[in-house]
């Protein structure tokens, strides 16, 4: 006869975690300042102090010929307020803002609608929308002041083929501008194209599949889920393209010198001028924190409009 036997039970106390050393709050606490202290080190040294430098060098007739520093106070300042050159490259820079934004953000739009597939098509799609970003200034330069000759340029050579003159693009007042911003939007465009793109594919399929089972069409999808859900995203680009478009420096300094007769002179290429060219340190780091106040502005303005527009679709 086989004898059953109970099976034991073992009752188990609870672990209590062990108790943190005398000197673990300490740690924890300061233990993450170490880990970012290069990093802030680097930080105050190549932002944070060129900030307060630039500032204070602007109540100063600092210069780089060596000429001893002397306090002006608002000297600069006023002479910069009363300073037409100033205002005619701040309008310059607004002008071709004004210009270049539309564009990169709709016809980024644009392209990404069309590279949003799948197969060789789309990635051939965008690979040569985003090709000419990656390309260096001077090269993109080059390449367009080509195009722009007359004579035997490319633009000429199709305008006087189909029985127009030939314009000269960058020697023109009224025509060096939009050849800035012709070359502007064929070069930066892909970046604004590789955002709307991720945002594209982060859209659930399962939406449109939807949309389409209750009998939306291809507009109807486009207009009332894919633009609407691409808000957000339209957004950020509006905004990093305007900060991006006030910065303008490389191609009209390379493409027209900021000319011709100054009318495509941005305030960085003025600023420039009077910091590295004239030595005049301080006149130039009072204009520069004035064009900053105006980013900022902008920048706030921006954010406020999208704000706005977000509260009033909830």
């Amino acid at each position: 006869m086989a004898v059953q036997t109970q099976p034991q039970v073992t009752t188990s106390t609870p672990r209590t975690a062990a108790k943190p050393a005398a000197g673990q709050p300490w740690k924890e606490r300061w233990g993450g300042l170490f880990f970012v202290a290069p990093f802030l080190l680097l930080f105050a040294v190549f932002m944070i102090w060129p900030i307060i430098s630039g500032l204070w060098n602007s109540f100063f007739n600092t210069s780089l010929a060596g000429v001893k520093q002397e306090f002006l106070g608002l000297q600069n300042w006023r002479e910069m307020f009363g300073d037409p050159a100033v205002w005619s490259s701040l309008k310059n820079t607004l002008v071709f803002t004004a210009m270049s934004t539309p564009p990169l953000v709709i016809i980024a739009l644009v392209m990404a609608l069309l590279a949003n597939r799948k197969g060789l098509l789309g990635w051939l799609l965008r690979f040569s929308y985003f090709a000419p970003f990656v390309l260096p200034a001077t090269v993109v330069t080059l390449i367009w002041v080509w195009i722009y000759q007359p004579g035997f340029g490319l633009v000429n050579g199709l305008l006087t083929a189909g029985g127009f003159a030939e314009i000269d693009w960058l020697n023109t007042e009224n025509r060096a501008m939009l050849a800035v911003v012709i070359t502007t939007v064929w070069w930066t465009v892909g970046f604004n194209f590789l955002l709307y793109l991720a945002a594209l594919q982060g859209i659930p399929a399962q939406v449109y599949e939807a949309a389409a089972i209750d009998g939306a069409n291809g507009r109807q999808q486009l207009f009332r889920i894919t633009l609407p859900l691409l808000s957000r995203t339209t957004g950020l680009i509006v905004v990093l393209q305007l900060v991006a478009s006030l910065k303008i420096f490389d191609q009209i300094y390379l493409m027209t010198n900021g000319g011709p007769n100054f009318a495509t002179r941005p305030i960085i290429q003025y600023i420039y001028q009077n910091g590295f060219t004239n030595y005049r340190i301080g006149y130039a780091s009072a204009i520069s924190y004035m064009f900053f106040a105006v980013i900022v502005v902008v920048a706030v303005l921006q954010f406020r409009l999208f704000s706005g527009r977000k509260e009033a679709g909830q």
